[in-house]
């Protein structure tokens, strides 16, 4: 039976608060956009071209494994941009 209820507020409410504004901005979105594209990229190494982990040993190893990747990924993006040779002709 008290005149009034308080609501206690998070620790920690500024910092979300802050960030609720910081996601109403363009630059939000333009740099949502970007981290999209380097996400799918990541997802597709993983999922499509078997990086769920690494298997050489050492920092070296992993470095040339995942360049090894990225340069599979390059190739099949840029076998997707060329157009198809034509067909040749058949000799009669």
């Amino acid at each position: 039976n008290a005149d009034f209820r308080s609501i206690t507020r998070e620790e920690h409410e500024d910092a979300r608060q802050t960030a609720r504004d910081l996601a109403k901005t363009d630059q939000y979105e333009i740099a949502m956009k970007l981290r999209k594209k380097v996400e799918m990229l990541f997802a597709h190494l993983k999922r499509i071209l078997g990086l769920n982990r690494l298997r050489l040993r050492g920092p070296n190893g992993a470095n040339d494994e995942f360049l090894l990747a990225a340069t599979a990924q390059n190739l099949r993006k840029l076998a997707k941009l060329l157009p198809a040779p034509a067909a040749l002709p058949k000799a009669p």
